[in-house]
């Protein structure tokens, strides 16, 4: 089987619904594939494979929560066409036709009530802080997680993160290098000193 995807290995969104999880929280948590198992009996978790199914099931979910922090690194683009049968290598070349899929942060952004809070993640690699900040204005968050692949020890496959956090009234607080769970950590304790403000 062949198929487009990323590194995305969920341990970021596992170690956050752990953290939340800890601290009482009733968690919701939707995976897509990943052989993450979670410790909390307060997570409940929803299974996906596509990216039209996380769509279809954080748009569910959201309603009935408190709010929703998106960590997952959901595909912009999807094939138009999908084959049922290996496709044997040839002499030409081979064009896939892509479309763009769901935009589930800015779904949840058109239907978030003023009780709700919601949380974006954004993996960068040039204009950094510009382009979360623009992330963060178009689809109504309330803050970023900021992310960098030119940070080593950040991003995709490794068990720590650095990230810097942007909200929605312009503060801008930058953090080290550090394990997931401990990202974890400060990013729902900026979310209770957020709202508790």
């Amino acid at each position: 089987m062949r198929f487009i995807g990323n590194f995305s290995s969920g341990k970021m969104g596992f170690s956050i619904a752990e953290e939340l999880a800890s601290q009482g929280a009733q968690v919701i948590l939707v995976s897509g594939p990943t052989s993450l198992s979670t410790q909390n009996q307060n997570i409940k978790r929803i299974d996906v494979v596509s990216a039209r199914e996380m769509y279809e099931a954080s748009l569910r979910a959201f309603p009935s929560c408190d709010g929703g922090i998106m960590t997952a690194a959901v595909a912009d683009f999807t094939p138009v066409t999908t084959e049922n049968t290996k496709v044997k290598r040839g002499k030409e070349n081979y064009t896939i036709e892509l479309t763009p899929t769901k935009d589930i942060a800015a779904s949840l952004g058109n239907i978030k009530t003023i009780n709700q809070f919601l949380v974006g993640f954004a993996l960068e690699t040039n204009d950094e802080e510009t382009n979360a900040k623009l992330k963060l204005e178009k689809k109504n968050l309330d803050f970023v997680v900021l992310n960098s692949l030119n940070d080593k020890g950040a991003g995709f496959q490794y068990d720590t993160n650095k990230i810097t956090i942007i909200n929605k009234r312009g503060e801008c607080k930058k953090f080290g290098l550090k394990s997931k769970a401990e990202v974890a950590k400060d990013i729902v304790n900026e979310l209770i000193a957020y709202y508790e403000e």
